[in-house]
């Protein structure tokens, strides 16, 4: 029997495990109860890491599309089609005819992460998408003009916050999203044992505004109007307590009178809640000795997600709990973290470098809205998308409008997918190319460690040899072959050009790795240029990982704005103000609004082909109020008809006063009903693609994002 330390790559969370073995095969996953961040802490995400390394449907060898079929061919084979077939189209059409999507489990895999950014740019084109454009754009774009960076991102210190304001999040559900926490439900507890309070303000009764003090069921889309409500009370009952932040803002009188128009009168019809109950929370937050107000996936996908985002970090400033212990705090990881780097350049941020062809949606953050990849692909002209590459995403299922996108593929010239399953996209692809399993990698989070609630660095080596390329290799040689070295390129050399490039960015003589190569000697390199003293023989002999400690103030020297200073009414976000504001006499029209849900055993589409995760309230069903389902006359377990203006989709009905009246909420990532897919479980388990629904016009103006919550429907039996 052998043993292995993992840290978790399926969500945010990174929590460790302890994995054992006998040879090849994973007998059992538990928390490592030694684990500097998570303490033994497992949901079955983590738990089902052995299902996923022995899943019989993960593709094993490359696969060639040839008359309509897949074909497995050898390595050498599929890179001999890739090189036959994407440079001619590069060289006739430039390189924007190529698009790239990278999925969510791509942050999640540190062969990708580190040399994805090699092949993309070798690539060089401006039709780069990923999930982000579903999901937390907004947070960057709102941060990047707040405070320069667009990964300068505060996060709740929940180990010594008094008092925590979350909206549109469910972390004891999520485990956190854009806050690497660990056994969040063990650190709300340590809230409640200091005598704090945990508010929710969310459309369902969650599993988090359970557990929470107070629940407020906010109608759906309207956060922004709400936070411009409790800014307007700070200001109006003389509540703003800038505290040591006084020196570091800049703009705190224009946001004053931002907020004039935003009464707590003014904006309660829209909301939903009343206007005494919106005072009762703004008091309560400026009164709390240490506070802090949290945003994620509900405040960031809908219409006004960029000014959502900027107003939680507004409030946080206002109460002077920005940079403050229990307030929201900028981590200070141990890799990879440009604000951290001594040396690096201090350019602010700017959205909007270059625009889409067809629908002039705005560059954020290095990548364009995936609303508009159909467009792309389906428009002709100069720069129109020939082909596409896919990494670790399934787009089909993940994106607005997802019947026209999954069409508009059919189109395509040429597509390479980097995945382990044939799904409902890369079916689609003339070659796919898998990588191996999450055991038998190298695991460092440099991403999730940036968002960390407590400082950590744990490294994972690969738990179990295997017969696949790593990820790192199979990017290089395509990167050889978009570079024109072919397919056969000496990925030793292109190796060394990376950690080259990485070392002269970092300040260090490459040599200093040792006889390291790939991924450890990017790491090395890395922790070398942190600001924590760190090598990876460090990490080597902690395996549990080294505990670095609470978050630290960080001000003035984390800002890289043009000013040095908080830039708390940004033009390029407050510019989006006035549309907020004729939300203030909407015309609703009584219809129903969709709003999706997160699942503990569902985190991406690939999940569901997990035995385990696919069992008990892991569910696609439409949850209805039981006032709306006696007017619609719905039962549970009957079949509902749900139609937007982009589609319709039958699923089951589940009739619960866990949401508001006039909302219904679907669960995302379903949908495997699509013939040519392998992957068994999740068609016995297919459910309803809710992004059928979603409206590709419908965007975030600022940031592009999709609005995936608040969309309007109707709701019929079936």
């Amino acid at each position: 029997m052998a043993t292995a330390h993992v840290t978790c790559p399926l969500c945010e969370a990174t929590c460790g495990l302890t994995v054992t073995f006998e040879g090849a095969t994973v007998t059992g996953v538990r928390g490592d109860p030694d684990d500097v961040l998570s303490h033994g802490y497992v949901c079955p995400k983590g738990a089902s890491l052995g299902a996923l390394h022995h899943d019989p449907d993960r593709l094993r060898a490359p696969l060639v599309k040839r008359d309509g079929e897949f074909t497995q061919v050898s390595w050498d084979d599929a890179f001999a089609e890739i090189d036959a077939r994407l440079p001619g189209i590069i060289a006739e059409h430039g390189a924007d005819a190529v698009a790239v999507y990278a999925g969510n489990p791509s942050a999640h895999n540190l062969p990708v992460a580190l040399y994805g950014r090699a092949f993309y740019k070798a690539i060089g084109t401006r039709n780069f998408y990923t999930a982000g454009s579903v999901d937390q754009l907004p947070k960057h774009y709102a941060c990047g003009y707040l405070f320069g960076g667009g990964f300068t991102i505060p996060v709740p210190d929940l180990d010594r916050t008094e008092h925590l304001l979350i909206l549109g999040a469910n972390p004891l559900v999520s485990n956190g999203s854009l806050m690497t926490a660990g056994d969040v439900r063990a650190r709300l507890r340590g809230i409640r044992r200091r005598g704090g309070k945990i508010v929710v303000v969310d459309p369902r009764r969650t599993r988090t505004a359970e557990f929470a003090d107070e629940h407020h069921a906010i109608r759906p889309g309207t956060d922004a109007l709400l936070l411009f409500a409790l800014v307007h009370v700070l200001f109006a009952e003389d509540l703003v307590r800038l505290r040591h932040l006084a020196e570091h803002v800049a703009g705190v009188e224009a946001v004053r009178t931002l907020a004039e128009p935003f009464s707590p009168d003014a904006v309660a019809p829209a909301t939903g809640l009343g206007a005494n109950d919106i005072r009762h929370l703004a008091r309560e937050l400026a009164a709390a000795e240490r506070a802090v107000v949290y945003g994620r996936i509900g405040t960031t996908t809908q219409s006004f997600g960029t000014l959502a985002s900027w107003l939680v970090d507004v409030l946080n400033v206002l109460t002077g709990n920005l940079d403050a212990p229990g307030g929201a705090m900028f981590p200070l990881a141990a890799a990879g973290q440009l604000n951290s780097s001594a040396g690096a350049p201090r350019r602010p941020f700017r959205a909007g470098r270059w625009r889409t062809r067809v629908r002039g949606l705005p560059e954020v953050f290095g990548e364009v809205p995936v609303a508009t990849l159909a467009d792309e692909i389906e428009t002709p002209g100069g720069g129109q998308v020939r082909a596409l590459v896919t990494v670790a995403g399934n787009p089909c299922l993940s994106t607005p409008n997802a019947a026209r996108l999954d069409q508009a593929l059919g189109r395509l010239d040429f597509m390479l997918s980097l995945d382990v399953y044939l799904n409902e996209t890369t079916r689609h692809a003339d070659v796919i190319l898998p990588g191996p399993t999450p055991l038998e990698r190298p695991h460092y989070d440099v991403s999730l460690y940036q968002l960390a609630v407590r400082g950590v660095a744990n490294w994972t080596p690969a738990a179990l040899a295997t017969d696949l390329p790593q990820e790192w290799e199979t990017l290089l040689r395509l990167t050889g072959i978009v570079t024109g070295l072919g397919p056969n390129a000496d990925i030793a050399a292109l190796d060394d050009l990376v950690a080259g490039d990485v070392a002269r960015r970092a300040g260090l003589d490459p040599a200093v790795a040792g006889e390291r190569t790939g991924p450890e000697r990017l790491l090395d390199l890395m922790l070398r240029a942190g600001p924590h003293d760190l090598t990876l023989a460090d990490l080597e002999a902690a395996p549990h990982g080294i505990d670095l400690g609470p978050m630290r103030p960080r001000l003035p020297d984390v800002l890289t704005t043009a000013s040095g200073k908080i830039e708390l009414a940004p033009e390029a976000v407050t510019a989006d103000v006035p549309r907020l504001a004729a939300e203030l006499t909407p015309d609703r029209d009584g219809r129903l609004v969709l709003i999706g849900r997160r699942q503990l055993s569902s985190n991406n589409s690939w999940m569901h082909n997990l035995e385990p995760l696919v069992r008990g309230s892991n569910r696609c069903t439409i949850q209805v109020h039981p006032g709306d389902a006696d007017r619609l006359g719905l039962h549970d377990g009957d079949t509902a008809k749900v139609t937007a203006r982009t589609g319709t989709i039958e699923v089951p009905v589940e009739v619960t006063d866990r949401v508001r009246p006039g909302v219904v909420s679907i669960p995302h990532g379903w949908g495997h009903d699509v013939p040519g897919v392998r992957t068994s479980v999740a068609v016995r388990h297919a459910g309803a693609n809710s992004n059928v629904l979603a409206d590709e016009l419908a965007l975030d103006a600022l940031s592009g994002t999709a609005v995936l919550n608040g969309i309007p429907v109707e709701v019929a039996r079936a």
